[in-house]
């Protein structure tokens, strides 16, 4: 007969290597450990990586993608697809500025860019429900239809933001403050919005019964709906979401350098963000993802691109090296799939 002490023990272990075998499976533990990897290498082949300058430098690059990865991974995670992020970028953050070049106060230009992001998210979710829709094609016309919108309202020309063009001095400080100032003297003010874009994201996708309706909408929509869930619903919230989200990157990226363009701004932003968001985990067959393993796949984007620069390679090189990363990202998301379908 074995004691009961030895029972609990066993019992003790049992549980904790079961965690640990859990722990070792997860998506997001690969991805951390090519995280680790790319910078170990990194450490030892260039001298400034580890600097804490080039962090933050890192961490202030990544943030206006990992906003939007966030929200992508809330589509994508509910089975959906949005391609019409670049434009949304773009015209939100032209409409903010010549909000406040024409006089309006900060919070007014603020909620007016946000609300058109949002807007167009919503447009998007309609489309792809109640439109019948594939999001895929629903968002690439999407895609046209903004970007035609900004040209046509800025008429081609660039927005800038300064006193020269009008608005008011202490808004216009306020509005470079977003995108420019530093928290304690040196965090960047974007990397802090986007811990706090992360932290509610993981919460909502986490922790709230609208997360559950998300994974449930993509994992079996069929199975959604018998349970109760108002599918339709839930899918157009999350492309508000994400309009949203996009909405608020370009402001800030506006902030941060302020002058933008409706043809160049965001163009081709969609393909890091649906990269950073996959490399995460999240899935293209819905029903997976983690906000923890979206910023993994954001920083890794990151520093890659970092690493690339400090080790003085072509920009082309890099663009090549990003188009690899989306192949074998959705190779392996697809790989794994058909694993477990066995």
């Amino acid at each position: 007969m074995i004691p009961e002490v030895w029972s609990n023990d066993f019992r003790t272990v049992w549980r904790l290597g079961a965690r640990l075998r859990s722990v070792i499976a997860a998506r997001e533990t690969g991805v951390l450990c090519a995280l680790l990897i790319i910078c170990v290498y990194l450490s030892f082949t260039t001298e400034s990586f580890l600097s804490i300058r080039n962090l933050l430098n890192v961490g202030r690059q990544v943030s206006l993608l990992g906003m939007m990865a966030v929200g992508m991974t809330f589509v994508l995670v509910s089975r959906e697809v949005d391609l019409s992020i670049g434009s949304t970028y773009a015209l939100s953050g032209l409409i903010t500025g010549m909000l406040i070049v024409h006089g309006a106060d900060l919070a007014s230009a603020l909620l007016g860019g946000l609300a058109l992001g949002a807007a167009v998210g919503f447009v998007n979710g309609v489309l792809s429900t109640y439109g019948k829709l594939p999001s895929f094609i629903a968002t690439l016309g999407m895609l046209s239809v903004v970007r035609g919108a900004a040209l046509l309202i800025t008429d081609g020309q660039p927005v800038t933001v300064d006193v020269a063009k009008g608005g008011h001095a202490d808004v216009i400080e306020k509005f470079y403050f977003l995108g420019q100032g530093q928290v304690f003297g040196s965090v960047p003010m974007l990397l802090v919005c986007f811990a706090v874009v992360a932290a509610i994201g993981w919460f909502l996708l986490a922790k709230t019964a609208f997360g559950f309706r998300v994974y449930a909408a993509g994992g079996s929509e069929k199975a959604a709906r018998l349970s109760g869930i108002q599918v339709y619903r839930t899918k157009i919230l999350t492309f508000s979401l994400m309009g949203l989200l996009s909405g608020l990157a370009g402001i800030l990226s506006l902030a941060f350098l302020p002058s933008g363009q409706a043809g160049r701004t965001g163009i081709g932003v969609e393909l890091d963000v649906i990269a950073a968001t996959i490399v995460g985990g999240a899935s293209l067959s819905g029903g997976e993802g983690t906000i923890l393993g979206t910023i993994l796949g954001v920083l890794i984007i990151g520093v890659l691109r970092n690493g690339l620069v400090l080790l003085s390679i072509s920009p082309f090189w890099q663009t090549t090296v990003i188009g690899l990363v989306i192949i074998f990202a959705v190779g392996l998301d697809k790989w794994t799939e058909q694993r477990r379908a066995f």
